[in-house]
Order: C-alpha cells, then structure tokens, then sequence
C-alpha cells in the first residue's frame, strides 16, 4: 500500500505518558473582546514537580504574543522561544507567576476551534470550544486534562455589542466602564482541565428557573439562545430539571454551583460541551418544538441535555487523565445518559436504539481500518478519536460491569469512585478498582475489553439429554490474539439468558451446582476460551434467549432454527430480545433471497410470524413498527466479503415487498386510516408509537401501490401538524417518486427558509434519495443559496447524509461519489480540518466493496492523500484508510 502523507505528526503513545512538570495553580484571565481582534491578559501560578528538572513549556496555536512578564519583570527575547507550537520560558521556578499578552482573531477562526464567532460580524455572537486541545488556541498553558487549575475570568467588552457576558464559575461581579462598554467576573471554586473553560459574549435572550437541589442549595438555571429560538428553548429546560432529579435519586450527585448556563449556538463541530457551569450547545441538540422536531429529535435533545449535565461528575469533578482515557468521561456519561433516558421513556425501545446505533456505526468502525481500542495505544491527532467505539461501545462496557455487579454494587462503586476521585485526573484502572473495591471483587479482567480493537464472536450450541432432562449450553469464544505474538487471555462475556419451552412459557433456570432458588433469568460469565452450563429439571428440549438486553457487545453466533427464532418474536417478554430475534430472522430471510434459495422457509416463517404480530392489539405499536422493519443496508453490508451496496439495496426493498404483500394492502391501508384518525401532535409516549408505526405502515404501502401511498402522503404532508408527520410523508413522496413530490419539496424550503434546522432535514431528505440519481441531486443542492461549507450542521446534513447514510447512491460504481468526497474533503480541510476528517471516515471499509467500486474508491482516496498541505486531522485518517 501507499505511505503515509509527509504531513503526518508523530505519535503521541499511552506507553510514555509522564506526569506533568509544571502545573498551574490559579489562572487568572482578563478579556478584552472583539470580533475581529480579542485581547488576553492571562497570569499564571505555577508548580513546580521536584522530581523533573524539565524547562517551562506551554502549549500555543495561532497566538499572537503582545507581552511576557516572569515574576513581575518583562522578560527580553533572549528569555523565552515560541516555536513549534510551544513557547518555552527561562527562569521560572515553584511558586512564579507568569504573565502574557496575547491577541486573537475570532472572526477569521473557521475551524470553530478556540475562540470564534458564531454566525454574522452584525449578528452574531464570540464563544469557545476548547475540548480537547482548544485552550492552546486562547492562551499559553500546559494544555493538558491532568493539569487542573481554579479560574478567575474577567470579560470586558462594548455593552451594546455583547450586552450578555458569560464565563464558568459562579458570578463575581459587573460593572460599567468608560466608553460604554461594561464588565463581568466569574469565579469558579472547582479545580478543573483547561478544555473545560468556556466564554459567551453578544446578544442573547434568556429562559431562567430557580432549581433547590436534594441538599438544599438554590441554583439558577439559565438557557441563552438567539432571540428568534429563545421561544424552542423550554422543552430543553425541563429536560434539564428531570436530568438533575433523575442524578440526585440515582446517583446521589448534587450540582455545586450557584448558577447553570446553557448556550446554543448554530455553528458548533460538536453536538454540545460539558464546560463546568456553562455548557454550550449545537443548536441541533437544544431546540425543540413540534412544528420543527421530529419525535426522535425531542428524545435526542432531552438525552443530549443529560448527557452534558451528567459530566458534571462523570468528566468535570473527576476528569481524565490523559486523552487515552477519553471512554472514562465520555463512556460512562453515555451510559448514564442511556439509563436516564429508558427511565424516561420505554426502556425496550431505547435499548433497541441504542445496539442499532452500535451495530449501524461502532460495528462497521470496528471492521475497518480505522478500528481501534476503547483505550487507545497511540494517536497523532485527539480529535479523530471521538468515535462510536469511544462513546458507544465504551458505555457498552461500563454496562456490563454494571450488570456484573448489579444495580446496588455499581451504586456502591460509583459512589466509591466519585468520593475516592473527586477533584483529581482518573484512569480506567482507577475506575475499576474503586467499582471492585466497593464490591469486594477484582475486576481488572474487564480490562483487556478496553485495549483491543474488533468486536468478539460469541458462538452457543445447546445440547438436551432427554433420559437426564439435562440441557447443555456450551458457549465459546475465540482464543484472542491467536496466531499473534501476544496472544491474549480470553475476555470476561456477560451472558444473561432465559430458556423457553416449545409453547413460548419461561423455564425455572437450575444451574448445576447452584444453591439458590431458581430463576426465570440469570446471568453467566464465560471466562474461557470455551465453557459448558448444565440445567436441570428440564422436561423437553428449550430454545435459549441468549444475551438478554444485548448483556455483551459481541456479534453472537448461535444455531438457532427459523421456527425456534420465531418462538421467541412471537414470545419473549425482553422486548430487546423479541426485537433481535426478529432481526436475526429477517437476515436469515434476507439470505435466502441473496443466494436464491428454492426452499425459502426462514421467509416465509418471518413474514407469518410478523403478519401474526400485526394483529396483536396487545403489542406496542412503536415496537411492532421496530419489528416490522429489517436491518438497515450498513448492517446487512457487514454480512458481505465483496460488498455490492446497490444490490443490497435492491434485495432489502425486495424483502420488505414480500412482507408488504404477505400483511396485505387492504390490512395495510384499514391500519394506516386507523392511525390516521388519531393524528395529534401530543408529545405522550401512545401518540409518538402511533405516529412511529403510521410511518412505518406507510412506507410498507408504498413499495405495493406508490400512486395510492403517494396520496395518502401527499394528505399527511399537507395536513401534518407537526414535523414527525411531515417528514414522514415528504420521506414516502421522495422515496417513491410521487408526482407531488416537487411541489412538497419546495412548500417545505418555503416554510422553513428562516430556520436553520428544519431545512438541514430538507437537505437530509434529498441526498438520502437511494440510488444513482442522488448524486445529481447532492450537486444541485449545493448550489442552493441555504448551502454553505463553513457550518458543520448544513455539511453534515448534505454531505453527511449521502457519504453515511446512502449506501446504493454515495457507492455508485463509476466512482463519481468517491470523487466529489475527496474534491469537497480538500474544501472543507482549509475550513474547519475537524468536519473534514469526520466526514473522511465515510471511506472506512472501502476494501471490502466488490472489486471495481474498490478500485474507484482506492484511486480517490491516493489522490487525496498525495496533495500537500492536509492539516493533520484528515492526514491521520487518510493515512488510515489508506495503509490499513
């Protein structure tokens, strides 16, 4: 293969982490704001560490440096370098104060990293992003996370410019200046990381709550957004008080400030930031109101809006050490968030959501060249690691230690870590040992799941003893690392089961050798490279549901029969367990239309089983909309050795007709009108599963009869009274090709020309059009006026959606959406190098196509990586694709 670009920085390496040499004790920073210029006064306490006789030297990007001072005395040239990067000061021992001076460029700043402008000179508003390495770009400072500091921050600015002043901390004063400009100060009592500060400035209108928490401390809660979205701002402030309710009961955290500000903002690389007091947030993730959100975005938004506040603990109180240990905060928080939103809403549901978005992102990410470890090795640029694999398979492992220890022992744990930690920079052996310390157990097992990439296999074979009424579960893993240098010592797999009998009935589980009574449901460690469990007491031969709430994240391989996999659809009261084994079906149904097969029994077993569930009035109908729909393209595509994305697609449409065809189009449209006549825009959980499977029934219609689908879309679109409704129907019209699509598509871009994130779905909607036909498509509509490179929602909601999420229309088989990616990569590289390398890894996996896609896709990418100039966020992942 190619070699890596000449741009590629060094790798920085877990293996020679060193603690810091110097710390700072206080920061304090003064601010004199402008759009197109900003000054910083910033002073430093330093500390020393005995132990390293190693110079000052202070992380630095893109600074202009005004002034240095050491100890009070201006120091000469002779007396510092910055170079590289780094400025590096003579002089300074244990207890000097540093001074500097720098001067910033926020309105030139498009990578959104640091301080920036957000939107317009005239309009718009100055923030930070300083997660990970951001702070380096504001001022000179050791940016790492193991270095945590209390800050003082004084923002001076022209009041009738940024009339709004905000800083993390607790307020500690404002006043007017001379010249009509004002001040503001903000304390903040907690020692943290440099990536955790955080500024606002500009004109901003305000929600605000008075919130008493469980230990009695008043806190404000304040919710800042533009004037025309302040009003879309109050779903996000209910959510807020539910996250920090659901924290104090589960958890017992409190919020320990005085005030909590929440920012949004349009222009963001991320979807929202943790700064302790002062989050900010993608507007995406912040916004909400039902003429404009989709039922999935309202979740989004309340799971968001937890998921920022929870790092309150889980990331500001307890940070992480080094950025290896990323999974520490971020993982864990997932996990947390994940908890609090199954509480808030259908547990079942959320489970199924959350190993789809695992399967669909995490999966394939661990397959291809860019896998790596939830605790990575070693990496050249941090910020092409916030990835699935750090975020959802992380909280996946925090979710077994919580399943191995059980609900009271994580509490337990958590509390340990949270007191034993509090304050400091932890490690993921820091936080396994306080879980198991608290518990009594040793869990450093657990820790061989963070350092290897690849998602393990788990293999089960049942074997019944009728003479015995003994049933066998044998389950087995491959040996890890075998045939390597350094093979490694099996993985600890969580593996919680139920056995049925043939009439659906739940069995009493004996476990050889168990003492206690039995159980219905219980949980085995396979802690071998091959294991055996012996049941007793079994009358006929079981059918095991195995991995019971997706109780691992491995891929399971078992040999189950189509008409066992039905028992458990029809059966199993795990509604995470029903949902796979429908899903597990319909692959095997999916096979037998690939390979052609003259006996298509798994077929017709899942299209009776589901016309079965139809008619179930009991089912819920969001998860009979779950089980009426097979896994998606980028899941069935990881089943494939030459991946061909266009006949996938073909055959997933062909799979879905047969279902259409077996429930019947009159069944099909009575349900739909049934559906229909409750059409309401009530955000309760019966009015979101009518809509979810309305939706659902809709597009079954359309693949049997798109002119009378095409109508009824063409109603719903026009008498929707909100936007899950609408969208839908707009989906079905485009999916179909409708002849009332065009004129949905331009009342759409009328109605919502004025709002920034009700038109990234009219963008969205249209470059995930399957097909060859998407491309033209996604060319047009970069020239429409709304179309811009410089913001990551609008890339991310055209660009994004054709490369990730459409296959048949991103991989056409000239190669020419391999091209235009790699042309707008360079674009978008001089702009903001983050979005670039994020959208990059829409090349993952390119060598597993069918072989003249693959060369398409290889020609792009050593095109790519041959031009000059690549910042090093997308060298990294090209290298990565590239030389795998």
């Amino acid at each position: 293969m190619h070699a890596l670009p000449e741009q590629t920085p060094a790798l920085i390496r877990l293996r020679d982490y060193r603690a810091p040499a110097w710390r700072v004790e206080t920061v304090e920073l003064d601010f004199d704001l402008g759009i197109e210029a900003t000054e910083l006064s910033a002073r430093l306490l330093l500390r020393r560490d005995p132990a390293q006789q190693l110079p000052l030297q202070l992380d630095g990007e893109n600074l202009q440096l005004l002034s240095i001072a050491l100890d009070g005395v201006q120091l000469p040239a002779t007396a510092y370098r910055y170079a590289g990067n780094v400025l590096e000061v003579d002089g300074a021992r244990d207890g000097s104060v540093l001074e500097t001076r720098v001067r910033l460029r926020p309105a030139a700043n498009t990578a959104l990293e640091g301080l920036y402008l957000s939107g317009s000179d005239e309009a718009g508003f100055l923030l930070t992003q300083c997660e990970a390495e951001g702070f380096r770009h504001i001022t000179f400072f050791p940016d790492r996370p193991d270095v945590l500091s209390c800050y003082r921050v004084t923002l001076r600015a022209d009041r009738a410019r940024f009339p709004v002043l905000l800083a993390g901390g607790n307020p500690d004063g404002s006043g007017e200046l001379e010249g009509g400009r004002h001040w503001a100060c903000f304390v903040d009592p907690h020692p943290k990381p440099s990536y955790l500060f955080a500024l606002v400035a500009g004109r901003l209108e305000k929600i605000e709550r008075n919130y008493v928490t469980a230990n009695g401390r008043t806190v404000q809660l304040k919710i800042w957004a533009e004037a025309d979205a302040i009003d879309r701002c109050h779903y996000a402030m209910d959510a807020l008080e539910r996250s920090m309710r659901w924290d104090e009961r589960t958890y017992g955290r409190n919020y320990d400030l005085d005030v909590f500000h929440v920012v949004a903002t349009h222009d963001f690389n991320m979807g929202a930031m943790e700064n302790k007091g002062l989050n900010i947030f993608n507007a995406k993730c912040l916004l909400a109101d039902p003429d404009s959100t989709t039922d999935e975005e309202y979740r989004h938004v309340e799971a968001v809006v937890a998921h920022e506040y929870f790092h309150n603990w889980s990331g500001n109180r307890v940070t992480c050490r080094d950025w290896f240990q990323l999974s520490l905060k971020e993982g864990l928080t997932v996990f947390r968030e994940q908890s609090f939103s199954a509480d808030m809403n259908s547990a079942p549901l959320k489970r199924i959501e959350d190993v789809s978005l695992l399967r669909r992102a995490q999966f394939p990410e661990d397959a291809g060249p860019l896998a790596h470890p939830v605790r990575p090795a070693q990496y050249s640029e941090i910020n092409n690691f916030y990835t699935a694999t750090v975020y959802e398979k992380g909280s996946e492992l925090v979710r077994m230690l919580a399943g191995a220890l059980g609900q009271a022992g994580f509490r337990r744990g958590m509390d340990l870590y949270f007191e034993r930690h509090d304050g400091h920079a932890a490690t993921l052996e820091d936080f396994l040992g306080a879980l198991g310390d608290a518990n009594g157990t040793d869990l450093t097992p657990y820790l061989a799941w963070y350092g290897q990439a690849g998602t393990p296999r788990l293999k089960a074979r049942g074997h019944y003893d009728a003479a015995r009424q003994e049933y066998t579960l044998t389950l087995a893993q491959p040996a890890p690392g075998k045939g390597t240098a350094e093979p490694r010592p099996p993985l600890p797999i969580p593996v919680k089961l139920a056995l049925f009998d043939r009439e659906g009935t739940m069995l009493p589980l004996r476990l050889d050798g168990q003492t206690s009574e039995p159980a219905s449901e219980i949980v085995v460690v396979l802690t071998q490279t091959e294991q055996h469990f012996v049941f007793g007491h079994v009358a006929s031969s079981p059918v095991p549901s195995l991995l019971r709430g997706f109780s691992a994240p491995v891929i399971l391989e078992c040999d189950y029969t189509p008409d066992e996999l039905a028992l458990l659809l029809g059966h199993d009261p795990d509604g995470f367990n029903r949902w796979e084994a429908g899903q597990q079906l319909a692959v095997r149904a999916y096979e037998e239309l690939r390979d052609g097969a003259a006996n298509s029994h798994a077929l017709d077993v899942w299209r009776a089983a589901l016309a079965s569930l139809f008619h179930d009035t009991a089912i819920d109908d969001a998860l009979l909309a779950d089980l009426l729909t097979p896994p998606g393209e980028i899941e069935l595509a990881e089943r494939e050795t030459a991946v061909d994305p266009q006949r996938i697609h073909q055959l997933r449409q062909r799979l879905q007709w047969v279902l259409a065809e077996r429930l019947g189009g009159e069944v099909l449209h009575r349900r739909y009108r049934e559906l229909a006549a409750h059409t309401t825009i009530d955000m309760d959980a019966i009015s979101q599963a009518r809509r979810r499977l309305k939706r659902r029934v809709l597009e079954l219609l359309n693949l049997l009869d798109s002119a009378s689908a095409g109508e009824l879309a063409a109603a719903q679109y026009h008498d929707a009274p909100g936007m899950t409704d609408r969208l839908a129907a707009l989906t079905v019209l485009l999916r179909g090709d409708a002849p009332q699509a065009a004129l949905a598509l331009l009342d759409f871009r009328a109605r919502y020309a004025d709002n920034a994130l009700a038109l990234d779905k009219w963008f969205a909607v249209q470059a995930q059009v399957p097909g060859e036909r998407a491309l033209d498509g996604v060319l047009m509509l970069e020239r429409d006026p709304g179309f811009t490179l410089k913001n990551p929602n609008r890339v991310q909601a055209l660009l994004g959606a054709f490369v990730r999420g459409n296959p048949s229309g991103f991989h056409r088989i000239d190669g020419a959406g391999y091209r235009l990616l790699a042309e707008r990569l360079v674009a978008l590289d001089a702009l903001n190098p983050q979005v670039a390398a994020r959208l990059a890894t829409a090349f993952n996996g390119w060598q597993r196509l069918e072989s003249q896609r693959r060369d398409a896709a290889h020609a792009a990418i050593v095109t790519l990586a041959a031009r000059t100039g690549l910042s090093r966020n997308l060298a990294e992942i090209i290298g990565g694709v590239l030389n795998h």
